[in-house]
């Protein structure tokens, strides 16, 4: 029953080990120059499921498959701008990590500014009209027997 027992932890251990193997990508460059691009564009690329790492630190399926597609693209004799640009037409701007100024990315950046300016100015354009309400209540006309009844009020006299 020990025997068993060993050769069953033995071969749960060697089958965890080589799920570690697995994730380890064994590529043939063609030269140093191709794996220096390789290495460098994996690095520059972001992972469209992760969001904050990069396709090379990333462990998501969608980041295995950009790795290799940017390895088919490197044998096929593509150059690091074509690779960037056939990964930003496929995935979108997001995976740079520097997108170019487009009119959604203006809108992005302008908005909140333009929104704080537009309250600002509601703001100082509101206070004036508070001042004058508030003003204009201290100056009520009364009728004449409006002002009686307030004097008899006032005096403690019973109508």
């Amino acid at each position: 029953m020990m025997k068993i027992l060993q050769k069953l932890t033995a071969l749960l251990l060697l089958s965890l080990s080589l799920s570690s193997f697995a994730a380890i990508d064994a590529l043939n460059f063609d030269s140093p120059a191709q794996e220096k691009d390789y290495h460098a564009l994996t690095q520059e690329l972001r992972c469209p499921q992760c969001q904050n790492n990069n396709i090379a630190d990333s462990n998501a399926t969608i980041a295995v498959d950009m790795r290799h597609k940017v390895f088919e693209l490197l044998q096929e004799g593509k150059s690091k701008q074509d690779v960037v640009n056939y990964m930003v037409e496929r995935y979108g701007n997001f995976v740079t990590y520097d997108p170019p100024i487009t009119a959604a990315t203006l809108i992005l950046w302008i908005a909140p500014i333009l929104l704080v300016l537009i309250g600002i100015f509601m703001l100082f354009r509101r206070r004036p009209q508070v001042q004058q309400k508030s003003a204009g209540q201290n100056t009520v006309d009364l009728t004449q027997a409006e002002k009686q009844r307030l004097e008899k009020i006032l005096n403690g006299e019973k109508q």
